[in-house]
């Protein structure tokens, strides 16, 4: 039986290893994605400066969701991350999906920013 703690050893065990392939520059920084039980957090970072250009969450007073933690909610944080992202002048971004697999929460936070106008 494997534990939540060993699921999530894995988890950082796979991102570390993504990350060590992924690097988020000024030109075209990184979507990372990070999922927890309640909520869903996305930033857009510039590592070179090791700033942050846009953020997005379903704690934001911006977003009306009753519930953090299902695909409708990590749509909206999908758009409202990326309508952020494209005001400050990024139009293309490199998706980290931390470590988690690309499928449900995950999918549809990178597809809602896809359609909002990200590239990656």
């Amino acid at each position: 039986m494997i534990t939540k703690a060993d699921k999530n050893k894995v988890r950082k065990k796979r991102h570390t290893r993504v990350r060590s392939k992924l690097f988020g520059t000024a030109t075209r920084p990184r979507l990372n994605v990070y999922r927890s039980n309640q909520h869903i957090y996305a930033q857009v970072i510039d590592d070179l400066n090791a700033v942050t250009l846009a953020s997005a969450s379903t704690l934001d007073k911006d977003l009306s969701v009753e519930a953090g933690s299902n695909v409708d909610a990590a749509t909206k944080v999908g758009e409202l991350v990326a309508k952020r992202a494209v005001e400050k002048g990024v139009k293309e971004v490199v998706f980290d999906r931390g470590g988690y697999l690309y499928h449900g929460r995950v999918k549809a936070l990178a597809d809602a920013a896809r359609e909002a106008g990200l590239q990656f």
